[in-house]
């Protein structure tokens, strides 16, 4: 039986659906072409399209090529789902939001393959996504800086240009992002540029802890914008679109070292958007927009927007529900600063994703987007810390979630985000991996009382054998979470993925899921007081060096070599045992 139009699970959900009855029916192969199509219709918005599914054809109208493009996207959609005929009725539809972005960390550890980049371009053009981000510290092949990128598998400037390509032939516009400002450790620990650090003997941080590598550079120093201008120089080119992120977020030195005696005298605030400043006239030399990240604004001077550049884009990013998005929204609005939000997929030092937090941070920076007028969401998928443990996969419940509450918040809701997770995400014929890798991106659930606790398997492996575990969790806990993540891995042999990457797919959550519970194994010994036990130790290495050889082997499927073994450091470590 045919479903009715508007109950379809699609992804987007669309913004008015209205079924009549009926159906198209239609046999052999057929695509997104089976629609006539009206390419300039009027009364619609940019990017807008009306599909319209009658018993003797269907037609499809766009406000222009755009909404052309995600009106075939939504009709390949309804055949997947309908493979013989087609529900009568009629779509109309178009965004929220004009720009609905993905920014995907390529720098720390893991650069993808260009092939892995085409598959998530494709996905997310499905999806309607049409900004693309990669986050780059050094991980672009810079001609003169080999130092930096050697051991890193740098993306290239011919690969830049194929992938920008086979973006625009996507209606995703690929953008550059180089941080130029913080976070530039991988280049400040060489000696040819440590002499450009703020603190070039190191640092102590806010939480007073000491860092011996820098990573900020020092602003007042003319050799610093001249780094940043060569970079600027040869990156740029290599990119179609005419924005550019600069980065500048947790410069975390700033004022503490050579700096000092500039901010004394003019105030944090103004070394800090000066600095930015001159990195605008570099990028606008280029022809480009620049855009910066907004955490220096809000944690060091936030009443000082009076003093931001209007003709630079602020990106304010925050990655839970209680994010204050809308507050932010209202006082940039009002201080006729332009700004884009920027939640996440929130997968980053979780292991296997939060559901909450990814979700959350998504609907409510949509929601403060929409009635404070942001031009573009920028949905985040970091890689923090060393490592970058999470593989992609456990990313697209993100990734589709942000899509879907972009394209229209009010009518994706979670249920509908989670009800076209098998359809259009994992494309599981047995409907089995949605559901599995939903509890899998909840089980911080079990860990703690939390969301903080989303965090709480991945702080274990990188405390080690010897740390202090909080007090909410237990070896109750624990035990309980281990059998949360075994009674979904045991599902993940029913599932029945259309996919070419399907095998890969469910081993990378398997693979996951096991990091995930060695994390709680090793916390049940610290709490039992058992990480000096001979035993304990011995099989906790052999799991650990079974799971290093597996991460090796599903890494490289998808990843370059370059940053492996900085990704498996921690976890080598962990092998050998408590010194």
């Amino acid at each position: 039986m045919i479903q009715t139009l508007d109950l379809l699970p699609l992804l987007p959900r669309p913004r008015r659906v209205r079924r009549e009855p009926g159906s198209f029916p239609f046999s052999g192969p057929v695509g997104e072409d089976i629609a006539s199509l009206t390419p300039c219709a009027r009364n619609l918005p940019a990017q807008g399209y009306r599909l319209l599914i009658a018993p003797d054809g269907i037609r499809l109208e766009a406000a222009d090529e755009a909404g052309a493009f995600y009106g075939r996207m939504t009709l390949r959609q309804l055949v997947r789902l309908c493979p013989h005929a087609l529900p009568c009725g009629l779509i109309e539809d178009w965004p929220d939001i004009p720009i609905r972005g993905v920014m995907l960390d390529i720098s720390r550890d893991k650069v993808p393959t260009l092939d892995t980049l085409f598959m998530l371009v494709d996905r997310l053009a499905e999806w309607k996504v049409n900004h693309l981000q990669l986050y780059m510290e050094h991980t672009f092949a810079y001609r003169h800086h080999r130092e930096v990128w050697a051991a890193a598998d740098p993306l290239t400037a011919a690969e830049i240009r194929a992938l920008d390509a086979y973006c625009r032939e996507r209606f995703v516009e690929l953008t550059p992002n180089q941080n130029s400002f913080g976070h530039m450790e991988r280049w400040l620990k060489h000696p040819r540029y440590r002499p450009l650090a703020e603190c070039p003997d190191g640092f102590t941080t806010a939480a007073g802890q000491w860092r011996a590598d820098p990573t900020t550079l020092d602003p007042t120093q003319p050799a610093s914008l001249e780094l940043m201008a060569e970079l600027y120089a040869e990156l740029l080119p290599n990119f179609s679109s005419r924005r550019f992120n600069i980065g500048c977020d947790e410069t975390w030195e700033l004022g503490k070292g050579r700096s000092r005696p500039e901010v004394e005298r003019l105030g944090l605030h103004r070394v800090y958007l000066e600095y930015l400043g001159k990195l605008k006239k570099l990028a606008v030399s280029q022809g480009r927009t620049p855009q910066y990240w907004g955490d220096m604004v809000w944690n060091r001077f936030p009443d000082r927007l009076d003093a931001l550049d209007r003709e630079m884009v602020h990106v304010d990013w925050g990655y839970y529900r209680n994010y204050r998005f809308r507050e932010h929204g209202e006082k940039l609005s009002v201080a006729g600063v332009p700004f884009w939000v920027a939640p996440g997929t929130s997968a980053w030092s979780t292991l296997v994703g939060c559901n909450e937090a990814a979700l959350g941070s998504n609907r409510t920076a949509a929601r403060a987007a929409i009635e404070f007028g942001s031009e573009g969401i920028l949905n985040t998928d970091w890689g923090d810390d060393i490592g970058h443990w999470q593989h992609v996969s456990i990313s697209f419940i993100g990734f589709a979630a942000g899509a879907a509450i972009g394209w229209c918040e009010a009518r994706n809701t979670d249920d509908a985000i989670r009800a076209a997770l098998d359809p259009f995400v994992f494309q599981d014929s047995a409907g089995v991996m949605g559901p599995v890798a939903w509890d899998l991106a909840d089980t911080w659930q079990t860990v703690g009382e939390n969301t903080t606790q989303a965090h709480m398997l991945d702080h274990i492996l990188r405390g080690g054998w010897t740390q202090k575990l909080p007090d909410n969790v237990t070896e109750a806990t624990l035990r309980a979470t281990v059998a949360r993540l075994d009674a979904a891995v045991a599902r993940l042999a029913e599932v029945r993925l259309q996919r070419p990457d399907a095998a890969l797919m469910t081993a990378e959550f398997a693979d996951n899921a096991r990091l995930a519970r060695y994390a709680c194994r090793l916390g049940v010994a610290l709490c039992r007081g058992e990480t000096g036990s001979a035993a304990v130790r011995r099989e906790l290495a052999d799991d650990m060096h079974e799971m290093i050889a597996e991460r090796r082997r599903i890494w490289l499927a998808r990843n370059r070599a370059g940053g492996l073994e900085d990704s498996l450091k921690k976890l080598t470590e962990l092998a050998r045992g408590p010194a």
